[in-house]
């Protein structure tokens, strides 16, 4: 059963990527005639032509971080298996890949322009700040919970952090090899990629373990460490650290599907979970609509639409990679996501694995599933947590740093110093979220990204049904049909401010709701702007029609 749910899913998305691909690029008139910024652009420093595979992997790896593995995990195990397989393929054939592609070529057209500056062409000057200050906000939640997971992580499995911090030190000495030395990429590729794999055998034989605990917790000394590193990261050119090591992390993206993928196809694993547990969890709380922002990235993420506008379409060396970068990749996170489903589905519900967290029921999969290669069991697991850990990696510095480019457009930040300021203006509230305290309702203190998990759920996707939102604008006054980005921008709004809803009223005046609340606040004024444009374009056509009679 596993095996068929799985092979199932893989089907599905290949079909989807032939047929509804090839639709979305005819409907968008990609033309590789026209030169993308990254050409007409270029700066040596963000705007940069980036062949399709190098793209790809660092498109997907900015993307994935650990949302298509966490959230199908929760919802898994809180409302079965079958209604987050269904809606994770549901989600990411018609809506999130959607939302993608259409995120990058509408940037693309717009001389490589942020989601935000596309509201202000196509809406108004007060729907941009509005978008700008949405999107900052949402960063800042992605920032948060992103950080706290790596740190957790590392805390938990020492050898994990030393395999993270050599594959650093490669992906910087990947970068110079390439650019510096202009080494040919194959060359380098068959000189790195095995020394990538080899640091998860060294990591295993000198973990970092005996770091010192700040604030008595050794998580939040790898927080603060985590911060330092997105700055660092946030700054530097792109050449030097995000492409080589995003291009690197895509061979453990590779190898872990394929792993995963034989696993599940060969393993002959038993299917255990139950498929249906109940339309209420306890711990997460009605199906509708949490299901819809627990699963997050695996279905539809709004942080996807900052990444295509902000790093993606400024690299896009021809209009025709936005379907293999722009929708391809939102397939293949899908697949990761049912692959992280499929370790649910292999442990029964009395299973002590099921209290563990997400990151560590993952790699117990991936485990079980390399284990038919015969791999041991521990390098299987360090390998799963090590691939996911490295996405997270990407995920954060590529939020830091489109973050920065939000607040330089917000107060107009220009020069190089500026970058600095933007940076660590930034991450100032991420620290201080990752050092505070959280306490559940027994008063136990909980990682911090377990109590803002819900809450980075529901506004990551309600920026997604914003983001449509601007797509349907964008579209209609290209003369295009909207149908198809429409339905799923009301869908999305709907359920994700429900949510948002709900949260708001579960966290009242703590700074949770607060922040909660000024986000639902602002995405009310963005649709009412969007509103606005929609019934002015009504009525032109109307005064247009009454003047022709």
């Amino acid at each position: 059963m596993v095996t068929m749910m799985f092979g199932g899913a893989c089907i599905l998305f290949a079909l989807a990527y032939v047929k509804y691909g090839k639709f979305l690029a005819k409907l968008f008139d990609l033309d590789d005639t026209r030169h993308p910024p990254a050409h007409s652009m270029y700066d040596g420093v963000d705007y940069v032509p980036t062949p399709a595979p190098i793209l790809f992997g660092h498109h997907f790896s900015s993307i994935a971080g650990a949302g298509p593995v966490v959230g199908p995990i929760i919802a898994g195990l809180a409302f079965g298996w079958l209604p987050v397989w269904l809606w994770v393929i549901i989600g990411a054939i018609f809506i999130g890949g959607v939302h993608d592609f259409a995120s990058l070529v509408i940037s693309v057209r717009n001389r490589a322009r942020s989601i935000a500056e596309v509201v202000k062409s196509y809406m108004s000057d007060r729907a941009y700040r509005l978008m700008l200050a949405f999107i900052w906000l949402a960063l800042i939640y992605v920032l948060t919970v992103f950080t706290d997971l790596t740190a957790v992580t590392f805390k938990t499995d020492g050898g994990v952090a030393s395999s993270s911090a050599l594959f650093i030190l490669l992906a910087i000495g990947f970068g110079l090899v390439l650019y510096r030395f202009k080494m040919p990429l194959k060359q380098a590729t068959l000189i790195f990629v095995p020394l990538v794999f080899f640091s998860v055998w060294l990591g295993q034989r000198m973990p970092l373990s005996n770091i010192p605990a700040l604030y008595g917790d050794t998580a939040k000394t790898w927080s603060l460490a985590l911060i330092a590193y997105c700055f660092i990261a946030s700054v530097s050119p792109v050449w030097a650290l995000l492409q080589p090591r995003d291009y690197l992390s895509s061979f453990l993206l590779y190898a872990s599907l394929i792993g995963g993928f034989a696993g599940i196809i060969f393993g002959a694993l038993p299917l255990k979970y139950p498929a249906f547990t109940g339309w209420v969890s306890p711990d997460v709380g009605g199906m509708f609509p949490l299901l819809f922002v627990t699963v997050a990235c695996g279905a539809i993420s709004g942080f996807h639409s900052i990444v295509a506008s902000g790093t993606s379409s400024k690299q896009l060396n021809r209009e025709t990679n936005a379907v293999p970068i722009g929708y391809g990749a939102m397939l293949v996170e899908g697949l990761v996501a049912v692959i992280a489903l499929s370790a649910v589905m292999i442990v029964s519900s009395g299973d002590p694995m099921v209290k563990k967290a997400p990151l560590m029921i993952y790699g117990a999969g991936m485990a079980r599933f390399l284990s038919v290669f015969g791999i041991p069991e521990i390098y299987g697991k360090s390998f799963g947590i090590l691939t996911l850990s490295t996405f997270i990696l990407t995920t954060l510095d590529t939020a830091t740093r489109l973050a920065r480019y939000i607040l330089q457009e917000f107060f107009n930040m220009e020069g190089k110093k500026m970058r600095f300021m933007a940076t660590a203006a930034t991450l100032f509230l991420p620290a201080v979220f990752v050092l505070i305290n959280f306490k559940d309702s027994s008063g136990a203190i909980v990682p911090a990204w377990k109590i803002i998990w819900p809450v980075f759920g529901a506004t990551n996707q309600l920026l997604a049904g914003l983001a449509l939102m601007v797509a349907a604008v964008w579209l209609k006054k290209k003369g295009k049909p909207v149908w198809f980005v429409a339905l799923p921008m009301v869908f999305m709004l709907a359920m994700t401010s429900w949510a948002l809803f709900l949260i708001i009223a579960q966290y009242k005046f703590s700074l949770l709701g607060v922040i909660g609340g000024i986000l639902l606040f602002l995405a009310f004024l963005l649709v009412m702007e969007a509103v606005e444009v929609f019934e002015a374009k009504h009525h032109i056509r109307r005064m247009i029609k009454r003047r022709r009679k």
